[in-house]
């Protein structure tokens, strides 16, 4: 105990001493936590800026062209006279789509011939590719049923009989979670905690790396033992696990409760987990230190770990699609288990049993990261010429 408390208030003087480690635990993942969550605070992507090249000019086209402009994911800015100007504003990202309706579009329709309209939209940009395509596709089919449903009904038609004809096999879609495809619940809520976990492990990583750098060892651990050791870790590491499990828990509240959103699942167990990430992520960058000796190969060795995690996470690219090897550093990732019970208790309102392998998991690998950390910087601890190395 004796060594916890005075790990703890010697790192605690030596925050106060250095206002740049201090802003790094404290107000910097406060502002980036802010920043993260502004970005997506819109909840949904609208007024996507797309253009127009209306090569008909008729009463139909031009009322295609206004519904598109209704739709809340799209807004008409430009008209273009030609594909050279679609192509140069498609390029220079002045407008993330071109849609173009072809010379005798009211015609053929009015014939009773198949018009097209085309899309012309960048694929690289998948979130605005895909807002496009939705929004594109129900305008179109909107426009050309009202077409077919006033011509049958002009034929003697009654509106279910048309309505029965049009669609005759019916597909209902439901949404189980985030129904409505908010963006800030979606991604958000997953992007804070794994920029958390980058600097949680970064901090841990800094922490004891520094020590070893400035040779201030020996006058941090002591003589002790083991256990000694271990202490002096755990009180090292107890502020910046403090501080930054509080940013996260700011942000968890404000992203839930602060914007109107009652989770389904049970928050408190959210934030347990998310106490669990910061600890294992601190000791993970502790133990990288201890066994490297080096603050310059452990604080890459956090990039090289911490920086894809959400990458492998599943959120954005789905497990299953991953090969062999790419799945099995996935589930080596800490991140990867947090967040898949964030989502389960956050979206799904799984039962809490679900969640409990997870947090078992968080709390073996927080253990086992300790006794790493510890033996590897007790060993160092007895390597005097080992000390000093950047």
């Amino acid at each position: 105990m004796n060594s916890i408390v005075n790990s703890l208030t010697r790192e605690a003087r030596r925050l106060r001493g250095s206002p740049w480690d201090l802003a790094m635990l404290t107000w910097v993942p406060l502002l980036a936590v802010a920043l993260m969550w502004w970005v997506f605070s819109a909840g949904l992507p609208r007024h996507l800026p797309v253009g127009v090249m209306d090569a008909d000019q008729s009463s139909l086209s031009r009322q295609l062209v206004r519904m598109l402009d209704a739709t809340p994911g799209l807004q008409v800015t430009q008209h273009y006279a030609n594909n050279a100007e679609a192509e140069r504003a498609l390029r220079s990202v002045q407008v993330y789509a071109v849609i173009t309706v072809p010379r005798d579009f009211a015609r053929t329709v009015k014939e009773g011939r198949a018009a097209q309209v085309t899309l012309l939209h960048n694929a690289q940009l998948g979130t605005h590719s895909g807002v496009l395509q939705r929004d594109v596709r129900a305008v179109v089919g909107t426009l050309s049923a009202g077409i077919e449903m006033a011509a049958r009904n002009k034929r003697g038609e009654s509106a279910q009989a048309v309505h029965t004809s049009m669609e005759p096999i019916h597909t209902q879609m439901v949404a189980l979670f985030n129904v409505s495809s908010n963006y800030e619940q979606f991604l958000g809520a997953a992007l804070i905690p794994a920029l958390l976990h980058i600097l949680a492990m970064t901090a841990g990583a800094w922490a004891v790396g520094r020590e070893l750098r400035d040779r201030t060892v020996g006058e941090w651990l002591g003589a002790g033992g083991l256990l000694n050791v271990a202490g002096a870790l755990v009180g090292k590491l107890a502020l910046p696990w403090a501080s930054l499990t509080l940013v996260g828990l700011l942000a968890l509240v404000g992203i839930t409760w602060g914007r109107g959103w009652h989770p389904p699942g049970n928050l408190g167990w959210v934030a347990a987990a998310l106490a669990l990430l910061m600890a294992v992520s601190l000791m993970a960058g502790a133990a990288l230190a201890g066994l490297t000796r080096s603050l310059r190969t452990a604080l890459s060795g956090t990039g090289f770990f911490a920086a894809p995690a959400f990458a492998f996470s599943g959120v954005a690219f789905p497990l299953a699609g991953m090969p062999g090897s790419a799945r099995a550093w996935a589930e080596a990732m800490p991140y990867t288990h947090y967040i898949r019970l964030q989502i389960e208790q956050l979206q799904m309102g799984a039962p809490l049993a679900t969640s409990v392998s997870t947090m078992v998991a968080l709390l073996v690998a927080t253990g086992v990261l300790w006794g790493v950390g510890s033996a590897a910087l007790h060993l160092a601890s007895r390597k005097p010429a080992t000390w000093g190395g950047r």
